[in-house]
């Protein structure tokens, strides 16, 4: 076909039927990906400026065809894709893709509805609701996460949203709304925040964000697995209180983003109890695991929770993004974030029997999320997704124990569910050198993290596509390039 021919297109909208055939090709070409996504190297080879520099300077002055589109697509932008959905992606925390999922997107974005209110989709807010119940009975949740309780829970983007609104409704509930309205930090008696040392950068980012500054974060020690040390976060609170300031957020961690640690909420939870402080429990990684009864101990003491929050978008088959966010008491939230402008005013708000999501979270517009997360549980099941989660489980267990069965590596942190750390022990430059050719070499994607100062390299196990034989796979190569340096 010649390029004049490819790129011919009627002036307008798509009509229903080349809708019909651009979709088709669309759905084939995702369909041929998923069939041959483990051909690809799994990081992007290209260099900086490699993709900008294949693309035109200037915009079609001419609409183009969709069969355009999708050859640019194959010839232009592939290049520069990393392939998180390949079999051999280890690296960070999965971001999970599943056909249910990317059909529950395309038909979100086909229904192109404004979630903001209950009045503009009430179905949009509607199964929100019903889904994230559904998830605190699949999960063995506290029943005050539940919509029929004070709580309720709330689709956000991503986890660092979560933390930021969880750490808003802190705030403010610890000031009695005086920031709300005053718009200023109470100076005389500054704010204080807590975590691990070992949590994850979002949580600094929220305190800069709420205006508190980072010098109002207390980083508190872990022990020798990587986990927050309770009696550490007891002094540090009383140090606080002693010199007149007010504490009034502690963000506990289930599964760290550089080892799975654990944060003993339990403790946690009692101490705050004890001083009236909020408690947000980050699970944003670990928390689909508790689909599975016999791992539900990762959330030992979440009774205690103000606020908790999980990404079925890292190990739950949902795409991007897709995080569930929940609160016991949802009134401090709402009161937190709502501004009612009259041209958002309606009867279904003003009667105060329904949700409006826009008042859980930092936006006002919301896509309708849910579906994709329904499409899923729908067409899983329960069972379903607990052998998805179990597999994995089981296969990091298998590898930690390849490791430990080893002369020449070691494990650097437990191994609770599917993520590994591990080592060389040739040093810090060794593991460096055997982690950059591996990715290098394309079949395998590893990252890295330092624990107790030493470079540890990174295993996750979540991708959907990833199956035993592809961590065995991993483990030889990891043996072979480390036996040639």
């Amino acid at each position: 076909m010649s390029e004049k021919k490819l790129n011919e297109k009627k002036p307008g909208h798509m009509t229903p039927d080349e809708f019909r055939a651009a979709g088709h090709a669309a759905v084939d070409w995702i369909a041929s990906y998923m069939e041959k996504v483990e051909e690809y190297p799994v990081l992007s080879q290209v260099a900086p400026g490699d993709i900008r520099a294949s693309l035109p300077e200037k915009p079609p002055e001419t609409g183009e065809s969709f069969e355009a589109v999708l050859k640019d697509l194959d010839d232009l932008i592939m290049p520069g894709i990393t392939h998180w959905q390949s079999p051999g992606f280890f690296a960070y925390f999965s971001a999970n893709a599943s056909a249910p999922a990317i059909l529950g997107d395309l038909l979100s974005s086909g229904l192109g509805v404004q979630g903001m209110l209950w009045a503009t989709s009430p179905a949009c807010t509607e199964l929100e609701t019903h889904v994230l119940d559904w998830l605190v009975g699949m999960m063995g949740l506290p029943e005050s996460f539940l919509s029929t309780s004070t709580g309720g829970g709330v689709l956000q983007d991503t986890a660092s949203s979560a933390s930021l609104c969880a750490l808003l409704a802190a705030r403010e509930k610890a000031t009695d709304y005086k920031i709300n309205v005053s718009g200023a930090v109470q100076r005389e008696r500054p704010l204080v925040a807590y975590t691990s040392s070992q949590a994850h950068s979002s949580i600094e980012k929220a305190i800069k964000i709420a205006g508190l500054g980072s010098e109002n974060l207390r980083l508190i020690d872990v022990d020798e697995n990587y986990a927050m040390r309770s009696d550490a976060l007891e002094a540090a609170i009383e140090n606080d209180l002693a010199a007149g300031r007010l504490p009034f957020f502690v963000c506990a961690s289930v599964g760290t983003t550089s080892s799975s640690a654990l944060d003993p909420v339990a403790a946690i939870g009692e101490i705050c109890a004890k001083h009236g402080i909020w408690l947000h429990v980050d699970a944003a990684y670990a928390g689909s695991a508790t689909v599975c009864p016999e791992l539900r101990f990762i959330q030992e003491g979440l009774t205690h929770a103000d606020s908790y929050m999980f990404n079925p978008h890292k190990w739950l088959l949902t795409n991007f993004d897709c995080n569930a966010f929940y609160v016991r008491d949802r009134a401090v939230l709402i009161n937190t974030l709502s501004i009612l402008p009259e041209y958002l005013k309606n009867q279904a708000t003003e009667s105060g029997s329904v949700f409006d999501y826009r008042d859980w979270h930092i936006p006002l517009g919301r896509r309708f999320k849910a579906l994709k997360l329904w499409c899923v549980i729908r067409h899983y099941g329960v069972e379903g997704l607990r052998t998805y989660i179990r597999n994995h489980v089981q296969w990091a267990q298998d590898f930690a124990g390849w490791v430990d069965a080893s002369e020449d590596f070691e494990l650097t942190a437990p191994t609770p569910l599917s993520l590994v750390c591990f080592r060389h022990k040739g040093g810090d430059d060794f593991n460096q050198k055997l982690m950059d050719d591996l990715n290098e070499a394309g079949d395998i994607y590893l990252t890295h993290t330092k624990l107790g100062g030493r470079f540890t390299l990174r295993l996750a196990i979540g991708t959907s596509t990833t199956e035993r034989r592809h961590v065995e796979r991993a483990w030889e190569l990891i043996q072979e390039k480390a036996s040639r340096l």
